[in-house]
């Protein structure tokens, strides 16, 4: 498990259309949002990037990247940045499910074609989704072992309007006994 305030897994792949992506050297100025997603044959996903691709110019505007990541290859993440019409959103591909496991991320099975006709991996991470520090330090983080009910991006950019104006810390970051 991953804990707020301490360093996260480094996260290096390529992306689509932005070059290398290198976590430890992104350079926002709050953090980057990483969202962690299942890959193109999830329907779910698909809206959730789009909703990402539109909000991610007013993250920008509150000093935070925002990067969708999966273990889909190259082909496939072009397909998923196709069908949610990226401009603004990077989308890093090829992360390996031993990564993905650094990261706390539910790896499943395949159950076949998903109801949009394409057919699942093998095995593939679930989602997750992490606002890391430019220190590479845990900001927020939520995983998940299913495609539904994620947190919602439009709240959790009034939260960072909250959260910068009032300095408020990474909370979760207590490890002693209890």
């Amino acid at each position: 498990m991953l804990t707020p305030r301490q360093k996260t897994p480094d996260l290096k792949l390529e992306t689509l259309a932005h070059g290398a992506f290198d976590l430890s050297a992104d350079g926002a100025e709050f953090g980057t949002l990483v969202c962690f997603y299942r890959g193109v044959h999830c329907p779910i996903c698909i809206t959730y990037l789009k909703e990402l691709e539109r909000l991610t110019p007013e993250f920008a505007k509150r000093g935070v990247k925002t990067v969708a990541v999966s273990s889909d290859g190259e082909e496939r993440a072009t397909q998923m940045a196709e069908k949610v019409g990226a401009k603004e959103l990077r989308f890093a591909h090829s992360l390996p499910l031993k990564e993905a496991k650094e990261w706390g991320l539910y790896i499943s099975t395949s159950r076949g074609v998903t109801s949009i006709g394409i057919e699942e991996p093998a095995r593939f991470s679930e989602p997750g989704l992490f606002i890391v520090k430019p220190d590479q330090t845990l900001y927020y983080g939520a995983v998940q072992t299913m495609p539904f009910s994620r947190p919602h991006f439009s709240e959790l950019v009034g939260a960072l309007d909250f959260v910068i104006a009032k300095e408020y810390p990474a909370r979760g970051e207590y490890v002693g006994e209890v």
